[in-house]
């Protein structure tokens, strides 16, 4: 299997002359793996509020936080997701009963994979690397390097069924439910 690289992120901010510079540059410190699947999330941003703010030299993802950004806010982070493996010790909706009755509606369909979730959200997903398929509630396509995939709040599953990770670039702005 492919080494997992670290995910580079440049910062830039104004001086106190207003003149644009770099704030961050390097391997974000923010990184989170799920530990049961192998899953590496790379935090860069958060923000709270839309519009964003941009004052301050805090790094905005120096901070604990679940898949989904904080109301009204948004969050960019690069997915790396290894080879799917034996799911027999996941039961169906582990993960969405993990994220909790937030990121479930009324109307949406029970899960059909052990880590179908919805989040309510947009998110813009760009497969940097490698082959992923994006379970629905009755369907799934198959995705490459390059593909854009732009969800509206919807039941899904990311299943890497290859032999490599796959690394997918999320955005995701808070939004109104469907």
């Amino acid at each position: 299997m492919a080494t997992i690289k670290d995910a580079r992120r440049v910062v830039t901010t104004h001086d106190e002359t207003g003149k644009a510079v770099i704030l961050l540059d390097g391997p974000t410190p923010h990184r989170t793996v799920r530990e049961a699947t192998g899953t590496v999330a790379h935090n860069i941003w958060i923000t709270d509020s839309t519009p964003a703010e941009m004052t301050g030299k805090q790094d905005r993802a120096a901070r604990k936080i679940g898949i989904a950004p904080p109301r009204g806010g948004s969050i960019i982070r690069v997915l790396d997701i290894p080879p799917e493996g034996d799911l027999s010790r996941f039961k169906i909706g582990e993960l969405q009963a993990q994220l909790g009755p937030e990121h479930s509606s009324p109307k949406a369909r029970p899960p059909r994979h052990p880590f179908m979730h919805r989040t309510r959200t947009i998110d813009y997903a760009i497969i940097l690397e490698g082959e992923i398929d994006m379970l629905l509630d009755d369907s799934e396509v198959h995705l490459k390097a390059g593909d854009v995939v732009v969800q509206r709040a919807t039941n899904h599953a990311w299943v890497n069924h290859g032999k490599e990770p796959c690394r997918i670039a999320f955005v995701l702005i808070d939004s109104q439910e469907p």
